[in-house]
């Protein structure tokens, strides 16, 4: 029997175990997958060490927080600065972003031709996936926080220029996750037009408030899911490429 789950805190909103289980009893794969929510990443070596694993996920707030906890990075990865999925093989834990194919497999589905520019709304892992597959798309962007952060925007630069040049606003942020709906990004809504489009990470509820507010100004909206399941398929492929490794209690 195998086991494998998603870290992060909280983990009440995820989709993940009841995907993966039936996956795998679909397959008749002798596996298991569960959430452990984790309210401090210090906590990971205690999991490793209780539960013999093959297979994690990582979600927020620990996508870029687990890299000093693994031997080796996938190229992708390392690139990206931050990682949502991990494999235990021959005793080392090695570290992947499947994120970035998610989104990039998404987006193209979704937008053709691709649009001229994009926001990037936040900075944390997500982000770093985000701007990863814009850029293997060539597709500009500019980020977008509460605070200068490295040359990128605040929300109060926001203005009809700059939402012409970059028509997708893609929010990468947390905020609207249930339960906390009515959240959503200072964006100014009210400057929107048809010619945006906003793409939102999150999944549950299906459509957020971020996306409501674009719909109402008459723009195209995606919600995170179908990223989702291309990310899950990804991770699938890697741990099934590897079956017969399992971690170690002895790893940290």
């Amino acid at each position: 029997m195998k086991h494998y789950g998603l870290i992060g805190y909280p983990l009440s909103h995820s989709f993940s175990p009841a995907y993966f289980n039936e996956r795998f009893r679909k397959e008749a794969i002798e596996a298991t997958y569960t959430a452990y929510p984790l309210e401090s990443i210090d906590a990971f070596p205690e999991l490793v060490q209780q539960e013999r694993l093959s297979g994690l996920n990582v979600t927020i707030p620990y996508k870029e927080a687990i890299l000093p906890f693994l031997h080796q990075l996938d190229p992708h990865a390392a690139a990206i600065g931050a990682v949502n999925c991990m494999a235990f093989r021959n005793g080392r834990l090695t570290g992947y972003n499947t994120d970035w194919l998610g989104f990039r497999n998404s987006l193209v589905n979704r937008l053709n031709p691709l649009p001229v520019g994009a926001l990037v709304l936040g900075t944390g892992g997500a982000a770093k996936a985000v701007v990863y597959a814009l850029t293997q798309l060539q597709v500009p962007y500019r980020m977008v926080s509460r605070t200068f952060r490295n040359g990128g925007l605040v929300y109060e630069q926001l203005d009809p220029t700059v939402l012409a040049q970059y028509p997708l606003l893609i929010n990468t942020t947390p905020l609207g996750t249930w339960p906390d709906v009515a959240a959503r990004p200072p964006v100014p809504y009210e400057l929107l037009t048809p010619r945006n489009a906003l793409y939102d990470l999150v999944y549950n509820p299906e459509e957020t408030a971020f996306l409501r507010s674009g719909r109402e100004q008459g723009c195209a909206i995606k919600n995170g899911l179908q990223m989702l399941h291309e990310q899950a398929n990804e991770s699938w492929n890697i741990w099934q490429a590897f079956p017969g490794e399992t971690g170690h209690s002895d790893l940290f």
